[in-house]
């Protein structure tokens, strides 16, 4: 399938390891120009030198000025953003009964304020070009809270809710705007979440792996490559009419339809 991807300009933070790079990689694959932003520059760097049309941007997006120093970074190495990937670290693992203020206002920020000022800045362009995809990388928690991660279930669902609206008003204008929601995929961030579980329960990585792959009908994690799969098609312009919807990658984890 043409997926009508080459020479289209994308943007993707968080894109020095787990599944940020592994949409980089997916997209560079189908022949668009990518712009890889991460905190750790010299990684970022070496990733994106590794891709036929890529530079990575050393950039932290919850810094004052990160959003507009990244979008700027992407338009002068290649023009206007057709492709927004939204994507980026998660927060602090905890419950909700005790979370503070300020940690709440923070996850805000990092989930959903640092995004939607990525989209400010890139939508205009793509709705005076009639063409764009906003794709978001959430969480099953948006559908399902999951225990212990309050302050993610909270922010992504304000993200979601955000660009659900948002779809609707852009739609006529040929920019998409979608989520993939990930279960357990073989990242980093599960890595240290597994390990969180582990100290918490006095039980081993290994077991609390293992358990967690036992409750997924696929009896496995995903691996980044297959989730970046399912955002590079709603990019695609094969997905030119699919808008508002939250798909998920989570083996069957979900119990809902």
């Amino acid at each position: 399938m043409d997926t009508g991807l080459k020479g289209k300009n994308v943007l993707v933070p968080g894109a020095s390891s787990g599944v940020g790079l592994a949409i980089a990689q997916a997209l560079a694959a189908e022949g668009a120009n990518v712009v890889l932003g991460a905190r750790r520059g010299e990684l970022v760097r070496e990733e994106a030198s590794k891709l036929p049309s890529a530079v990575g941007v050393e950039v932290d997006l919850y810094d004052d000025g990160g959003p507009e120093k990244l979008v700027a970074a992407a338009t002068e190495a290649f023009g206007q953003v057709d492709v927004l990937v939204l994507n980026g670290g998660g927060p602090t693992p905890g419950g909700a009964a005790d979370v503070s203020e300020e940690a709440l206002l923070d996850a805000i920020h990092k989930l959903l304020l640092v995004h939607r000022t990525l989209v400010s800045l890139t939508l205009p362009g793509m709705r005076e070009r009639g063409w764009g995809r906003v794709v978001a990388v959430g969480s099953g928690g948006i559908q399902a809270p999951i225990g212990n991660l309050a302050l993610s279930n909270i922010g992504r669902a304000g993200l979601a809710g955000y660009l659900k609206t948002l779809s609707r008003e852009v739609a006529a204008d040929g920019v998409t705007v979608n989520m993939v929601l990930p279960g357990r995929i073989d990242t980093p961030r599960v890595e240290s979440l597994d390990a969180g579980a582990a100290e918490s329960s006095g039980r081993t990585t290994s077991e609390v792996r293992a358990a967690s792959e036992a409750a997924i009908p696929a009896r496995r994690y995903g691996q980044p490559e297959e989730f970046a799969a399912v955002v590079a098609f709603l990019a695609s312009q094969g997905a030119s009419y699919v808008t508002g919807e939250q798909i998920r990658c989570d083996g069957g984890a979900s119990e809902s339809y």
